[in-house]
């Protein structure tokens, strides 16, 4: 499939599907004229590195991480992401109590405006 069909069926602009590509994460085959082609297992990839960015996974850790998620963890190769995934999550759980300690003290501060 070209790249608009790609885009039409993920959701995702022409403009991210290139810039993923740039980042090694898609590895569409180029027709005799260039054109980008997409296999049809580029949809289920393209949703997969959408969710992992959504997890706040940076590109460079997706694209050596995505083969063990496509494909299910393999002794060889991807028991050294658990560990990685865990850094990410500590880093996540730091950043939640952090950001609830502030929506505390604004909340503190602004119960002391209130008249009453």
């Amino acid at each position: 499939m070209l790249i608009g069909e790609l885009s039409r069926r993920t959701g995702v602009s022409t403009r991210l599907l290139r810039y993923y590509e740039e980042q090694g994460l898609l590895h569409p085959e180029r027709d005799g004229n260039g054109y980008r082609r997409y296999r049809l297992e580029s949809v289920e990839r393209v949703a997969r590195i959408r969710e992992l960015l959504d997890a706040g996974l940076p590109t460079e850790t997706i694209r050596d991480f995505l083969p063990c998620a496509e494909n299910g963890p393999e002794p060889s190769g991807c028991a050294r992401y658990t560990d990685m995934l865990d850094s990410h999550r500590f880093r996540l759980a730091r950043d939640i109590a952090e950001l609830q300690r502030r929506h505390a003290a604004l909340t503190a501060y602004a119960d002391t405006l209130r008249p009453g």
